[in-house]
């Protein structure tokens, strides 16, 4: 049963068809994780505190750069310098101080990834490293946990949700890009939107609600304005 804070909390997801006071309980029994706290991270896990996901793990071995704060949003000036895990920890738990905030400043790997994706009912990739992406997905993939990555570069960027049986990001992509950099620039407005859209496949995942982009990729063209979707 939802309390009476709760209940005011969350009153317009309360009414939104498709979660109601089941989806809002399933929301508040979830646990989340999120590799990664920069563009992508840092704001999915605002969005997905502030809906009333209960513990959400947040996984980053980073530190905040003042080069940052063009796209990342859950950090401020008078963070700088400090570990990205621990600042957008203390910035969910303002949001949100009735969930349970794990922060885990460590980098995933093989050894660790296992046991930290066991207890985890959904696995958000907010990563800009390949290698990274393709350790999420092969990990995730092999305890039958959905995963839903999201990618950037420029002007555009990209969202899939991964349900078990369904593709995946390694289907997409069996084999890294030999240029597989950074990009020399990013609107700082883009990974806004495809944090904003991941968090969104989180909770129609986590409820039951909606359509989830499984079999789906969303791309995103900010510069012609433009959004396509490609079924798989």
């Amino acid at each position: 049963m939802l309390t009476d804070e709760e209940q005011r909390r969350y009153r317009r997801n309360l009414t939104l068809p498709g979660i109601g006071e089941a989806g809002q309980q399933a929301l508040l029994e979830a646990h989340v994780l999120v590799v990664g706290c920069g563009a992508l991270g840092s704001i999915s896990s605002m969005y997905l505190a502030a809906s009333g996901v209960g513990h959400i793990t947040l996984i980053d071995f980073d530190r905040i750069d003042i080069s940052n704060l063009q796209r990342q949003l859950s950090f401020s000036t008078a963070s700088v310098g400090e570990k990205k895990v621990i600042a957008a920890a203390t910035r969910l738990r303002e949001i949100n101080p009735g969930i349970e905030i794990v922060p885990l400043d460590l980098r995933l790997t093989e050894e660790n990834a296992p046991a930290i994706f066991a207890s985890q009912n959904l696995i958000i990739d907010g990563t800009d490293n390949p290698a990274t992406k393709y350790l999420i997905a092969r990990i995730a993939t092999s305890l039958g946990k959905p995963y839903i990555f999201g990618g950037v570069h420029e002007w555009r960027g990209q969202v899939m949700s991964c349900l078990p049986g369904s593709p995946g990001y390694t289907d997409l992509f069996p084999e890294p890009a030999a240029d597989a950099t950074l990009p020399p620039g990013l609107l700082g407005p883009l990974p806004g939107i495809v944090a904003s859209s991941q968090a969104a496949e989180a909770i129609k995942i986590l409820t039951g609600a909606g359509t989830p982009l499984a079999s789906r990729l969303l791309l995103i063209d900010a510069f012609e304005g433009t959004t396509k979707v490609i079924h798989l």
